[in-house]
């Protein structure tokens, strides 16, 4: 494996991010970096561990698979918004293998009333997230109390 360092603004020219997003991942612990004085460098090892780029599979290891999900969920307001992406995020962040993370990013139109929910990770993971969310959305006690029209 080499031992490549990488500046943050090389990271947001090999992602296709801006600078402030990559030093966001830094400060969240979602990249891992090394402080040398006024600057982050980040190594390649961490930098694959974010992409999932953890180089080659090697012979007789079980494949890897990552899927990546994207849920719109119409009729939703801010608060309910808030909500939902609250219980993705705690359901995203327990039970599963931190060597594997389960990543979930979310946003809120306020005029269409619409949230976007991306799911990245593990396919049986990913699989559990949804099923919560299925619940949550069209379960007898949903915890949105009605707020959500069907997605």
């Amino acid at each position: 494996m080499s031992n490549a360092m990488y500046s943050v603004e090389q990271v947001a020219d090999r992602l296709g991010l801006h600078v402030r997003t990559v030093r966001g991942y830094i400060r969240s612990g979602r990249l891992r970096a090394v402080r040398i004085g006024k600057q982050y460098r980040i190594a390649r090892a961490d930098l694959d561990a974010l992409t999932g780029g953890a180089g080659p599979a090697r012979p007789g290891s079980p494949a890897s698979v990552e899927v990546s999900s994207i849920v719109q969920v119409d009729g939703i307001d801010r608060s309910g918004a808030d909500r939902l992406g609250t219980l993705l995020l705690a359901g995203a962040n327990t039970n599963h293998d931190p060597g594997r993370p389960l990543r979930v990013q979310t946003v809120h139109d306020e005029e269409r009333g619409r949230m976007k929910i991306v799911i990245l990770g593990d396919a049986a993971a990913t699989a559990e997230l949804l099923h919560l969310l299925d619940a949550v959305l069209h379960g007898d006690n949903g915890l949105l109390g009605g707020e959500v029209a069907d997605a």
